[in-house]
Parts: C-alpha cells; structure tokens; sequence
C-alpha cells in the first residue's frame, strides 16, 4: 500500500534479489573472501550466523558465481534424516540412481565425485544448509565423504551452513575428527549501524527511489530492534514504511518504527 504514496516502482523488501542486486556488506564481502578460500582449498567449511543474517544468500551468490564449467554445486536445503537419506539427497543432486542400500549409495557418489575430478576436471561443492538438524552419524558420514586419503589434494569440498548451534556441536568431542578437518570458520553477524542507511538506501534504489525515506532516529531505532539482521530489518522497515504511509508522512520517523515494531513480533 506504500508503493503508491512514494512513487516505488515494486516492492523494495521482496525476496529472489539477482545475486548482482544484492547489497555488498561488511559481512558479506568477509564471507565471500573465505568461501574463495575453502574452493581454493577444497577442504570443509563451517558457515553459522543467526536466524536472518544472510548467510544462505551469500553462499548462494558465491555458488551461482561459480563456472559450471569448473564447479558443480550440490545444494542439500534441509536433512533431518538417517545417513542413506541424505546419501539420496547428494545421489539426487548428481542425477545418480537413488540405491537401495547405504554402502551402494556411498559408492556410487564416491565413483561419480571420482570421475568429475579426474575425467572432466570439475570439482564438486556440496553445501549443506540448516546443518544444525543434522545427526550426528550423518555429520560424521559426510566427513568420510569427503575423506579421500590416497590423493594429496582433496576431491569434495563440503560447506556446512547452520544456525549458532551448529557451531556448538561440532565442537563436541564426539566430533573432534570433523573439527580437525574444518578449513574455514565464519559466524555472520548483522550489518553495522553505519551500514544501515546505504543498506536501506540501496533497496528503496532499486524500487525506484533516490530518496532517503528514513530519517536518522528511525534508523538507529530499526538498528536497535532487530541488530542489523537483514531479514528483521527488512520486515520492520516494510511495516515502518506501512505506518508512514497511513500517517501521510513524506518520511519514515521514529514514531512509525515504534508503531511497526508490535507488526514484528
């Protein structure tokens, strides 16, 4: 209902931005230069971050970058089952047949991850999103998978990406072998307070707006509520931008904030 009142051309809050599109934080460019590091590397990562930091968007920018000549990208969203399902959750991903039993499944990827490697020369990424629901055989599974002792460089490279919990338990002892072999480690935080106003500016932009619509103290109110998580900012900014817009005001202030903020929660 907003779009209208400030002469928005689409909605600057909506989901699926082109990975071009997407606002270049302090955070994201971090994360960035260390998933380059873990390809370069070929090893295993841990990516974790709260609820709404981005982090699964900028792993995927960084995936879709890649040159599906060189790389080819396995991406498991969510695997709450037993080691044989996300066996056929990676079969899947690499157009294998789905074998009936666990020790087929893990031969016949291992043969595939083999032949791309050597026969084509593209090297495979398996990430793994939402890991924090994973079991602990199938985090343990998943390092053997990758585990190829007879070559000096690595074939499979795993990139783990989960919740703050993730973090937790793979520092548990019964997964000390697992933590060994983590190459890269990256907590996303939220945007800074300093990054907030061209963050936001960014979006309006790309709706179709030069204008700065939030006013400072509305920004330091949005910063404090959600603590510069993407995901919360962008909904207390939609519902902030609702309330201006009801009041007739040409500015977001930081009574609209206040107002959004039971929208929110």
């Amino acid at each position: 209902m907003y779009r209208k009142h400030f002469g928005l051309a689409r909605h600057p809050f909506e989901k699926g931005l082109a990975p071009d599109d997407l606002f270049a934080s302090a955070a994201a460019k971090e994360l960035e230069a260390r998933l380059r590091h873990l390809l370069d590397l070929r090893g295993i990562g841990l990516v974790t971050g709260e609820p709404g930091s981005g982090k699964t968007t900028i792993c995927r920018k960084v995936a879709t970058s890649l040159h599906s000549g060189l790389y080819r990208v396995l991406y498991v969203p969510l695997s709450t089952g037993n080691v044989t399902d996300m066996y056929k959750s990676i079969a899947w991903e690499l157009a294998l047949p789905t074998e009936r039993s666990r020790a087929a499944l893990y031969k016949v990827i291992r043969g595939e991850v083999t032949r791309l490697c050597t026969e084509t020369k593209v090297h495979p990424v398996l990430i793994v999103d939402e890991a924090q629901h994973l079991r602990s055989e199938v985090l343990e599974d998943l390092r053997l998978l990758t585990n190829y002792e007879m070559d000096s460089k690595n074939r499979l490279c795993l990139l783990l990406v989960g919740q703050a919990e993730l973090r937790r338990r793979v520092g548990m002892a019964v997964h000390e072998a697992l933590s060994q072999r983590i190459v890269v480690r990256h907590h996303v935080g939220g945007l800074a307070r300093d990054e907030l106003p061209a963050y936001l500016d960014h979006l309006l932009r790309l709706a179709g707006t030069e204008l700065p619509l939030f006013e400072p103290p509305a920004l330091e109110a949005i910063h404090h509520a959600t603590g510069g998580l993407p995901r919360k900012v962008n909904l207390l900014a939609h519902h902030a931008l609702i309330a201006a817009a009801l009041a007739k005001g040409q500015t977001v202030t930081a009574e609209h904030v206040h107002a959004a903020l039971p929208e929110t929660t």
